[in-house]
């Protein structure tokens, strides 16, 4: 019985990668074995068992014969005959198919090491084409390791079109698709995702209301960057470089979707391309049964986002609705995640990445002021109903106030 670190572990050691999971491959041993060891078995495909003291997940080596549809679909063979290089070459890429013994001898039969010195994300067999989720686990490679300037390799990239126009990813279950996407958007470098998805075609399989927007024009007076597309992935890049949240990052995904239903007579301008967009946000959070929480954010962000922008120029009952709108009260947290998505659609824009965003504290003070407002503060004998509504203009009194100051303050 021999014991291998293997895949994300081994990778990332190599790369200087920060890395947390190990997951361990065992040659020549069989699952009654293991048992008397002390591990635990988990799953129901193939034998995996926790370690006993450090819960780690130890893999039996196996083969692996496709013999239906989607991920789901293999029949997997194990047996102490296995080696480890028939374990190694049912991996997708290269730079996962490596193992490490306890004396950190490094075993690279498929040249993982040869691809992380070019930089390649290649596929270690034709194989490849055999499992569709390979398609997003490439693209969410891409995006977790642009940043040491890895890319895929041509001839891999082929094979993911070819997967795509199998029709194979229409296999994949809507939470296998949302789990790969929500790791991907919380990669440094998130829209290189969805750049290597549209490049393969699954975009448009996938995310049609994403891959729509490219291709539609903006105007360039307030988008330099013109294309709808390319305006919504640089607004997710700025969400990266801020370390924004999940909820922060999926709503920038989504904002501007309702610019694809732009009437073409109507370009480059968009029209209540806000109201329009309600519609395919809830489309892609329902079809991928994304949390109410966040999908509630994705539709807020999707309505009010110009209100967001033109914050400092709304007069103080507008902005009360607003923020009224946004459940200030309740749920200062979501005020505070529409600020961010704001401010990744305002800096979203070629050249004016770094702009300052003055809305975002303008904002954030409107906020705290109309959350000091309470019913306890007010006289006692107001009662009833008449509650409600002196609470609402002392909040619009206040706001009425802090911007008299603010204008004050910008022309002294």
């Amino acid at each position: 019985m021999q014991v291998y670190l293997v895949g994300g572990a081994v990778r990332d050691q190599l790369l200087g990668h920060p890395y947390e999971e190990k997951d361990y491959v065992v040659v020549g041993a069989r699952p009654e074995e293991m048992l008397a060891l002390g591990y635990q078995p988990v799953g129901k495909d193939f034998p995996v068992f926790l370690h006993p003291t450090s819960k780690e997940e130890y893999a039996l080596a196996r083969t692996e014969r496709k013999s239906g549809y989607g991920y789901h679909g293999f029949e997997f063979y194990t047996d102490p005959s296995v080696s480890l290089e028939q374990d190694l070459i049912r991996r997708d890429l290269t730079i996962n198919a490596m193992a490490m013994d306890e004396h950190g001898q490094l075993y690279d039969p498929y040249g993982g090491q040869t691809d992380i010195s070019l930089k390649q994300l290649r596929h270690v067999s034709e194989a490849f084409v055999e499992d569709p989720l390979r398609v997003l686990r490439v693209a969410r490679f891409a995006a977790r390791y642009a940043t040491y300037g890895f890319t895929v390799a041509p001839e891999t990239l082929h094979l993911m079109s070819q997967l795509v126009q199998s029709g194979e990813l229409q296999n994949l279950t809507p939470e296998r698709v949302w789990k790969e996407t929500s790791r991907a958007l919380m990669e440094q470098s998130a829209q290189v995702y969805f750049d290597v998805l549209r490049q393969c075609g699954a975009l448009k399989v996938l995310f049609p209301e994403i891959d729509a927007l490219f291709g539609i024009p903006q105007r360039p007076e307030y988008h330099p960057e013109i294309d709808c597309g390319i305006h919504t992935m640089m607004a997710l890049q700025h969400a990266c470089r801020a370390n924004f949240s999940l909820e922060v990052r999926f709503a920038t995904l989504l904002h501007d979707l309702g610019k694809a239903l732009t009437p073409a007579d109507e370009l480059p301008r968009h029209i209540m391309h806000e109201e329009r967009g309600l519609v395919p946000v809830r489309e892609v959070c329902d079809r991928l049964k994304i949390p109410t929480a966040m999908k509630e954010l994705a539709l807020a962000v999707c309505k009010e986002h110009l209100h967001g922008h033109k914050a400092m120029q709304l007069k103080p009952g507008t902005l009360w609705r607003l923020l009224q709108r946004l459940d200030v009260l309740r749920r200062p947290e979501r005020v505070e995640a529409f600020i961010q998505c704001c401010e990744c659609d305002a800096r979203g824009r070629l050249g004016l990445e770094d702009r300052p965003y003055p809305q975002a504290d303008y904002l954030r003070q409107a906020m705290h002021l109309v959350r000091q407002i309470k019913a306890q503060d007010l006289p006692k004998e107001v009662k009833g109903p008449d509650i409600g509504e002196m609470l609402i203009q002392r909040r619009i009194d206040a706001l009425t106030l802090f911007k008299a100051e603010q204008l004050a303050a910008q022309s002294s």
